[in-house]
């Protein structure tokens, strides 16, 4: 009977876990092409360019460097640092780069999201209004025609845009290397797809501007550790769409350990869960109620913990309850595909090992970023991916812990040391 129920139990979790996947494989699939352009519009928003920065004193020159490069005019936009309770020198060297620097210290309440709430009630008591405020980390460097892009979506009715993420070291090791391959894919797959769709982009922490007029109506108040994720639910709910602006480029820095990679997805995956917790039932609501398919597509965005769970329940049951039996499981899953009868779960192998060594290179391809590295960088990739796995669980877990973990970064490059890179890997085709 026990070992009935247990059969049944990871059966029903094979066909839930191939739902989902057909459904984000099949979204996916739009992100392969680009739509035209349509109208370019001359220089008319005004931004407020926000860093947030916490002990960012190695790189927070070089984001205020590329910023104030930008080929954007310059009298519309001013660059603002949050020192957000600093021990190091970045407050000076951020003012020396050209910012201006709001120094806080507030020890209660830690993270980014805090930071700005707080700024944003000093940027409305300003004597300058701005049309949008564009947020970047510290460790960013943005591409020149950043802005450019970020005033045409604005100008088509956005009003929230994220930019495309990169990465500025996407080689140093195996972790930045499998960070990189999974921004990459995920930019065409989750980013791109759903505006061509006509869904909600999400915004990813970084490089994504906001329209002013949603800040002082709905404020921020986004303060958990996804605080990305919590504040693209809020505008989902009240009607808006995230934009995507696919060639609004920043530069991100990966860490460089797994440790390091470990506590900055298992942070992502508390908030992710304590979000779900919070915004999942309200979404389905207002997709069953208005018929909105953002909502829909933005509720399961919100559970990717649990979808993860459910891949690694699948493998469990692959490769672990099975493991006695493993040549007759195999030589029945041969027969049943032969057969024309193949599961829920043989299926999904079939169809991530199709992804794995076709369509997430094609996806790299389109974007320019295949190469002799990138392509190597594959071998690693899957042993990457498994990681997420127990990450995933270890955020649920901890999904009401709120203490902010920082990442620590290093890698001082500059745009055009970053560019020369590019154009070296390019030649690598």
């Amino acid at each position: 009977m026990l070992l009935n129920l247990i059969y049944v139990l990871f059966k029903a979790v094979g066909l839930i876990a191939a739902a989902l996947s057909i459904y984000h494989l099949s979204v996916s699939l739009f992100g392969t092409y680009r739509k035209n352009r349509g109208k370019r519009y001359e220089p008319n928003k005004s931004f407020a360019v926000l860093i947030a920065a916490h002990n960012e004193a190695a790189v927070v020159g070089n984001v205020v460097k590329s910023v104030n490069e930008m080929n954007y005019p310059k009298e519309l936009f001013d660059v603002f640092v949050i020192a957000d309770n600093c021990t190091d020198n970045t407050a000076a060297i951020a003012r020396d780069a050209g910012a201006k620097v709001h120094v806080r210290e507030n020890r209660k309440e830690k993270g980014k999201g805090f930071a700005l709430d707080w700024f944003f009630d000093r940027l409305f008591k300003l004597d300058r209004d701005y049309d949008a405020v564009v947020v970047l980390d510290a460790d960013n460097l943005v591409s020149r025609n950043f802005l450019f892009e970020m005033n045409d979506h604005l100008m088509r009715g956005y009003h929230a845009v994220q930019g495309y993420l990169d990465s500025k070291n996407p080689f140093d090791t195996a972790i930045t290397a499998s960070y990189s391959l999974e921004f990459w894919i995920s930019n065409r797959m989750l980013k791109l797809s759903r505006h061509n769709l006509g869904l909600s982009s999400q915004i990813s922490g970084t490089g994504f501007a906001v329209d002013t007029m949603i800040l002082r109506k709905y404020g921020w108040k986004a303060n958990c550790l996804v605080e990305d994720l919590e504040f693209t639910c809020k505008l989902i709910l009240n009607g808006y769409k995230v934009g995507w602006a696919h060639d609004a480029v920043i530069y991100d820095e990966k860490p460089l350990t797994l440790k390091q990679s470990v506590a900055q997805r298992r942070r992502w995956m508390q908030g992710y869960a304590d979000v779900f917790s919070r915004y999942f039932l309200q979404l389905m609501k207002k997709a069953i109620k208005d018929k909105d398919l953002a909502a829909f597509d933005c509720a399961l965005y919100s559970a990717q913990p649990y979808y993860l769970i459910l891949i690694g329940l699948n493998l469990v049951n692959m490769y672990v309850l099975n493991i006695g039996v493993a040549y007759a499981k195999a030589a029945e899953m041969y027969l049943d595909f032969r057969a024309g009868t193949v599961g829920p779960i043989m299926w999904l192998l079939i169809v991530y090992a199709v992804i794995q060594t076709a369509y997430f290179p094609y996806l790299m391809y389109l974007d320019g970023k295949l190469n002799l590295k990138s392509i190597l960088s594959f071998i690693v990739f899957p042993f990457y991916s498994l990681t997420w796995i127990p990450v995933a669980i270890l955020g649920i877990i901890h999904k009401d812990s709120k203490e902010w973990v920082h990442t620590k970064h290093v890698r001082s490059l500059d745009l055009k040391q970053v560019e020369e890179k590019i154009v070296k890997r390019k030649e690598m085709l």
